[in-house]
């Protein structure tokens, strides 16, 4: 395991190297964390399904987006044109360090990302997206229900329903949401993310989690998936049971995920 900090656009990016000991690595893996508080729930499943990557055979770098963990900035301060940069230089830290097939790997908002930069960086042999958000527009009305629910909770009434946060970032005011700044500029570039719009370049693993498992998609994962499949897109649908660790009130695994997860690289 090799910590480093790795030079960003607008300071020191802190990243995680793990590789198989003593042998060349199957292919490179980045992986790009998901959306505030969801990157600090997840940390624990990333390390393990990081550490079970690099065991059997592959170089796993992650990276603290600018913003985010222990890289420079606040979180206030993260755009998602940033984020993109961030992305390009671990990728050319990767290839240099581990020359051979790379792949990307995400978690929510992580995993679009990765979709965008598939189809931005050279060389991405596959994508490996755990519960991709598909819909920025609706994954930001989410994020901002936070701020209503801890006004609720405080006031005992809301002030403002999304539709009201969401003009006050239109115009330009950031807003607080759990203890993270969400600029103007993220929420603008989060609500034009459409996942159905950005079939990638690459074979596809799309893992999804439920408490109930049973193995069928949600309809909306399934329709974006055969939006891509439309569009030439190999991709394979994984659904596992397990809680949604990126949220839960505890830290939680999912080993199921973590299997699956190297499961679907072996030949």
């Amino acid at each position: 395991m090799e910590p480093f900090f790795l030079t960003g656009r607008h300071g020191a990016l802190f990243c995680l190297y793990l590789a198989p000991h003593g042998r060349v690595p199957k292919a490179a893996i980045l992986y790009l964390h998901p959306f505030a508080e969801e990157m600090h729930k997840s940390r624990r499943m990333a390390a393990l399904q990081a550490r079970h990557l690099a065991a059997n055979g592959y170089a796993v770098l992650q990276v603290d987006l600018t913003g985010c963990g222990d890289s420079a900035c606040d979180f206030g301060d993260a755009r998602w044109e940033t984020w993109r940069d961030d992305a390009r230089r671990a990728h050319v830290w990767l290839t240099e360090r581990a020359p051979g097939p790379v792949m990307l790997w995400g978690l929510r908002s992580g995993a679009a990302l990765a979709v965008v930069m598939a189809g931005e960086l050279s060389g991405v042999s596959r994508l490996l997206l755990w519960q991709p958000m598909i819909n920025g527009e609706l994954f930001l009305q989410q994020f901002l229900r936070i701020k209503l629910a801890n006004e609720m909770l405080s006031a005992g009434q809301s002030h403002s329903g999304t539709n009201g946060l969401v003009a006050r970032l239109k115009a330009g005011v950031a807003i607080e949401v759990g203890g993270y700044l969400l600029a103007p500029e993220m929420a603008t570039a989060l609500q034009a993310l459409k996942l159905d719009h950005l079939a990638p370049p690459c074979p596809v693993e799309w893992f999804e989690v439920s408490p109930q498992g049973g193995g069928v998609l949600s309809p909306a994962n399934q329709g974006v998936i055969d939006t891509w499949r439309r569009a030439g897109v190999d991709v394979r649908g994984h659904v596992l049971a397990g809680e949604p660790f990126w949220t839960t009130q505890e830290i939680m695994e999912c080993p199921e995920l973590v299997t699956a997860t190297l499961k679907s690289l072996e030949p």
